[in-house]
């Protein structure tokens, strides 16, 4: 969604607006470093935001440069928008029966041979139209943006073949052009081997050759991921393939330590922006990311899909890393896609301070998208934003995500 043009606006009063700007990069963040601006306001032009601060005083600027007020009538606190930095939004299907067998003590290979598992998720998705999938996804984006999330990455690899990944990241691409949310496109090709080839390195030669060229033809993705583990690509093949997606010029991320540690080598050594999972990641592989500059993206949704244990969040901080919080949000392990509720579950048993809950949904989780104009609130930033009907900041992750934005603006529209 492109801002359009527009008179300068004044939006608030807001009883507090939590700016999440100053704030460090990495590592831990105590709560008094959060900046929160009591009885404040918020100038927007032509989508961006111009002037945060004490509302009184924007007030008669607005009024003596003859500017549009958007007045707030009751008390409200003011965040940024939230991101949601890995997602498998994009898909048709559904595995309910996946979830009933796994909750009954099924195992990931008994689930698999039974005809579940992701190869399920790609042949529904395979056999859904394109139109079908760019109203499937629509759909999800209008969820995401009523609790806040206004921009969300989405990711293939439920294709698998040529044909069918550049038909889901045309859909993405579709959605992204006519939707208030912003998409962030990734190219899983490298999800797992599909049935149709019986050797992982010419799979992944063939979307080295046949589909990236296309996909960076068309626009439709500047970022490649691979799914590390011994039920989809091992460290050589993501090693190999990696560096040559680097070459024609995509960012790379890696699911990576889900169940086994090699993937935060891979990441570590290709210059990954982010690793997302590490569930099974400990103080060596923290190091690694660390050293490496790579921000660690934890995802609580597939914890609880799983029903397995978090990524040592607070480990992470401690040990200097930037952390992210996401909601895998997929068909398979991590239906539930809510990221607010996702972040301040994990919180809560991690041991998160609220600032580092806060950062690890907006500006954090900017950076784990290489994005420099949102997740927080001042001068030149996107004009992103959600208000909650409360005024105490600290009542957000209070009620564990079933508090939502009363109001959501992107680009400065109330949307």
């Amino acid at each position: 969604m492109k801002p359009r043009e527009t008179d300068h606006t004044l939006i608030g009063p807001f009883s507090q607006v939590v700016t999440m700007a100053g704030l460090p990069e990495n590592g831990p963040i105590p709560d008094e470093a959060l900046q929160v601006l009591e009885n404040a306001g918020v100038m927007v032009l032509n989508g961006a935001i111009t002037q945060v601060g004490d509302y009184n005083t924007l007030l008669q600027v607005a009024q003596d440069g003859g500017y549009k007020l958007q007045k707030i009538e009751q008390p409200m606190v003011l965040l940024p928008g939230l991101i949601d930095a890995h997602t498998h939004i994009c898909f048709a299907g559904s595995r309910a029966n996946d979830y009933a067998m796994r909750v009954a003590g099924k195992s990931y290979l008994e689930i698999a041979r039974s005809g579940g598992g992701i190869l399920d998720s790609v042949r529904k998705t395979r056999e859904a139209t394109a139109v079908e999938l760019v109203d499937l996804l629509r759909k999800r984006c209008d969820r995401h943006l009523r609790e806040g999330v206004t921009t969300c990455e989405v990711k293939s690899g439920y294709g698998l073949t040529v044909e069918d990944e550049l038909k889901m990241l045309e859909a993405i691409s579709l959605v992204n052009k006519h939707h208030a949310l912003d998409l962030v496109p990734t190219c899983l090709a490298a999800h797992m081997r599909p049935p149709e080839f019986t050797d992982s390195q010419v799979y992944l030669q063939c979307i080295l050759t046949e589909l990236l060229p296309q996909v960076k033809e068309l626009e439709l993705a500047n970022r490649v991921d691979i799914f590390i583990e011994d039920t989809a690509f091992n460290e050589e093949e993501a090693l190999e393939y990696l560096l040559a997606a680097k070459e024609l010029g995509f960012d790379i991320t890696v699911h990576a330590d889900q169940f086994s540690t090699d993937g935060s080598k891979v990441a570590a050594e290709v210059g990954a922006v982010s690793a997302d999972h590490l569930e099974a990641s400990g103080d060596e592989e923290i190091t690694l990311l660390k050293e490496a500059g790579v921000i660690a993206t934890v995802l609580p949704g597939a914890s609880l899909g799983l029903g397995m244990h978090y990524a040592p969040a607070r480990r992470m901080l401690d040990g200097g890393l930037c952390l992210a919080i996401a909601t895998d949000w997929n068909p398979g392990s991590a239906p539930m896609g809510d990221l607010l509720l996702q972040a301040a579950i994990l919180g809560a048993a991690e041991k998160l301070t609220t600032a580092e809950t806060l950062a690890a949904i907006t500006t954090r989780a900017a950076r784990a998208l290489n994005l420099s104009d949102r997740g927080r609130l001042a001068k030149g930033m996107v004009a992103d934003m959600i208000a909650f009907p409360i005024n105490n900041y600290k009542e957000i992750l209070y009620f564990q995500g079933k508090l939502k934005p009363a109001i959501v603006w992107k680009h400065g529209e109330q949307v």
